[in-house]
This record gives structure tokens, C-alpha cells and sequence, in this order.
């Protein structure tokens, strides 16, 4: 089932996430509508905040990226309570990144590109690694959706006050998507 994509002002994306059980309800349903979702949002990420749930979940699969980015290659991921590590040791780098709660807008976003992550996958089997460049780069952008932010949390203070009437609109609604969408305001 398709579900709406919450837009940036919509408190849930601010919200604190909770860690989740192998009971929590209908959880097989949710990761495949999450992925559907997502696929047919044509995003490579989608964490729960995103789709109205304070828990901690994120599906991801940056594959389609793989010509360009080949860290991505097979890349298709459930992530569930993930606890991430930056490894500083190399210099972070710009890029621009989008974002499906915030459609219309891209920005350029300074990040380190080698992390280690731990999480269950959809099984709740435990995994540990590391990742780098923009596969790295994504997982810490749906991971912040788990913190409360957004990835225009991460813009200079010139920037966010470039693209203010933009997220203001976004906030309420005025954009279009080709998806389905809950704006914070009506």
C-alpha cells in the first residue's frame, strides 16, 4: 500500500523515535509498503518519520546510483534500530542532497563519507560495517530522520534563509509531487 509522505514543518519529522521489537504490530507489512513507497516516490532511502511512525526504521536501496556511485550496488536494505559512528578519517565532502520530505529543493550538504553502522535487518539478525562514499552518505541522511532533523539542518544560515519561503510553502502544502504527500499546515 502506498503511503503519504510527510513534509518538512510536519512535527513527526521532529519528533523522538522509539527503538522497535520483533512485536511490534504488522511490522513485515509496513517494511513492504515503505519499500513500495519509496520506489514509487523514486527516493533511495524512506525512514518511518517520513511516513508518520516515531519509530526507528529505515529502508534503503541507493542500486539504481551504482553506475556512479558503485559503493551502492547492491545496496537494498532494512535498517531497524541502526546506531551510527562517523569515522573522521577523511575530510568531509559537499554534495547535494534531496530529500522526498522536502520536494523541489536540493542543497549542498558538507558529510563525512565512512561510517560504521550497526542495526537488525528485517529479521532481526544483527549486523556491523562500515560504509563509504555516498552509499555512507545516505545512510546518514535517513538516519538523521531518526534524530529529529532534516538536511537542511546541515545548510549555512545564508542558505536557510535563501530557501525559507520555499520550506515555508513546502510546510504548508503549496508543492507538487508526484506522490502522495501530509503537509504540516492545511
Amino acid at each position: 500500500m502506498l503511503l503519504p509522505i510527510y513534509l518538512y514543518g510536519h512535527p513527526v519529522l521532529r519528533a523522538e523515535t522509539e527503538e522497535i521489537t520483533p512485536e511490534y504490530p504488522d511490522l513485515k507489512k509496513l517494511i513492504s509498503d515503505m519499500w513500495e513507497t519509496m520506489y514509487n516516490s523514486e527516493g533511495v532511502g524512506l525512514a518511518a518519520p517520513q511516513i508518520g511512525r516515531s519509530i526507528r526504521l529505515i529502508v534503503l536501496d541507493g542500486s539504481v546510483l551504482a553506475d556512479d556511485f558503485p559503493e551502492c550496488k547492491d545496496s537494498k536494505m532494512v535498517l531497524i534500530n541502526p546506531e551510527l559512528d562517523i569515522i573522521e578519517d577523511v575530510e568531509p565532502v559537499n554534495r547535494a542532497e534531496g530529500c522526498l520530505s522536502i520536494p523541489g529543493l536540493s542543497e549542498n550538504v558538507r558529510r563525512v563519507e565512512h561510517i560504521r553502522l550497526n542495526w537488525l535487518d528485517e529479521n532481526f539478525v544483527e549486523h556491523e560495517r562500515e560504509f563509504t562514499g555516498f552509499l555512507s552518505r545516505i545512510i546518514q541522511h535517513e538516519y538523521d530522520h531518526l534524530e529529529g532533523a532534516v538536511y537542511t539542518d546541515h545548510i549555512s544560515p545564508i542558505r536557510k534563509q535563501l530557501v525559507r519561503s520555499k520550506l515555508n510553502n513546502i510546510a504548508k502544502g503549496k508543492v507538487r509531487c508526484d506522490y502522495r504527500t501530509k503537509a504540516a499546515v492545511k
